[in-house]
């Protein structure tokens, strides 16, 4: 594997002229309370490019003004008392076998030896560095990334600082066959946890309970991750798009959107069903239901290289455009985006929202997107989302999830079994 982390670190540098440096970090987890911090988890990119899950290390990696290579990574060095308390850091042997990085450095050494390349290339032309400075929100956190940025600014006022993210977005976006083997995993254990979870599903249950046969076929598995917290949404509350109590009561008759999946070496499962907690459809829900699914068959069956995920979600307008007169929708005044409010896709991969920029969004052969339409009525206490991820080929798409029940026949026979 390390050979693989070694030729994504090298592409990274390829496109890059002479006196260019790219700094990576790891990140570190927050602290929650007193002595207590929150679950790590490891930037992306980091990992991406290295292999290692690990806290408070830097990924260092530099193209000389002769176009010469070289990378250190700085991690923090072993310590035995520590080890006794909360287990051992990784030792220098261990990070080069996962990385193939030769030269492990003692992180404190960090600031020294930026200041050394820096100084090193004066009088040779300009110097880069290229750092992940993307925010997904104004107001969130610096990172150590928008931090040193921030120094070398003030420091190093001739050194450019540059983004690395759509350099990361256009690698990460078509996936390699190690890649989709860890993506099929993921398919293959969120399958089987939704299958007990609508065999274990009842009219009366708590969303909570739900979620939990959801959790605990998944530890039966063997899988520690989840791609992202699980929306499990009964009744009205499916008509909210990110709902996230999960602690409501769903009654008989009523239906239960969920939006969950698991993840394998970090790399993300993210499938949507809804169906009845007693197990029967409604004549209303199932024609309600089948129209989400015929939607989700014209992209899938017409997905491929080429075309946009803002094409693909014009194909499901089209389509509910010629539906809401039938489904008795059209009335007040209302259309397509009254009821269905959201993109029928986004890149998938080492996040559930895949790292991605206005480029990603024209489909390739390797790209793993999602195809979730969806129906929100909430005069009726309704929302119907039906997602699948699939694999953008040559000619078409492969869809990832197609062992999941998905039909109305699928899910009432699955549940009928119980």
């Amino acid at each position: 594997m390390k050979d693989m982390y070694l030729a994504r670190r090298n592409q990274l540098l390829e496109n890059k002229s002479a006196n260019a440096a790219v700094v990576i970090f790891s990140g570190s987890a927050p602290m929650k309370s007193q002595d207590e911090a929150y679950p790590f988890s490891v930037d992306r990119n980091f990992y991406y490019l290295t292999g290692i899950e690990r806290e408070n290390m830097i990924l260092v990696m530099r193209k000389n003004y002769l176009g010469e290579y070289s990378e250190s990574l700085f991690i923090e060095p072993y310590d035995e008392v520590l080890a006794k308390w909360v287990g051992g850091r990784m030792r220098a042997q261990e990070a080069t076998d996962i990385s193939g990085v030769e030269s492990i450095q003692d992180v404190s050494s960090f600031h020294a030896m930026l200041n050394s390349i820096l100084e090193g290339n004066r009088g040779l032309g300009k110097m880069h560095v290229y750092l992940d400075l993307w925010r997904h929100r104004q107001d969130q956190p610096d990172t150590k990334a928008h931090t040193v940025a921030a120094l070398l600014q003030q420091r190093y006022p001739a050194v450019a600082i540059e983004e690395i993210h759509g350099d990361m977005a256009a690698m990460r976006a078509v996936k390699s066959e190690d890649e989709l083997a860890l993506m099929r995993k993921a398919q293959q254990t969120t399958c089987n946890a939704i299958v007990a979870m609508l065999r274990h599903a009842k009219p009366g249950m708590n969303e909570r309970e739900l979620e939990g046969a959801f959790d605990f076929s998944l530890m039966q598995q063997g899988v520690r991750d989840h791609a992202f917290s699980s929306i499990v949404a009964g009744g009205p509350r499916a008509t909210i798009l990110h709902y996230g109590n999960n602690d409501q009561i769903v009654n008989d008759g009523e239906m239960v959107l969920i939006d969950l999946g698991s993840a394998e070496g970090n790399y993300a499962a993210d499938i949507s069903r809804t169906f009845p907690v007693n197990g029967k459809f409604t004549d209303r829900q199932k024609e309600l239901y089948n129209t989400v699914l015929e939607a989700q068959r014209i992209v899938i069956a017409n997905a491929k290289p080429g075309l946009t995920t803002r094409q693909l979600n014009q194909m499901v307008i089209d389509y509910y455009e010629t539906r809401l007169d039938d489904l008795g929708l059209r009335k007040d005044g209302k259309g397509v985006r009254d009821y269905y409010y959201h993109g029928v896709s986004h890149q998938l991969g080492l996040d559930t929202h895949d790292i991605c920029t206005e480029r990603e969004r024209t489909l390739k052969p390797g790209m793993v997107i999602t195809v979730e339409p969806g129906l929100y009525i909430e005069d009726e206490s309704i929302g119907i989302r039906i997602e699948n991820d699939v694999l953008i080929t040559e000619n078409g798409c492969e869809d990832l999830s197609v062992a999941i029940p998905r039909t109305v026949e699928e899910i009432e026979a699955l549940m009928a079994a119980q």
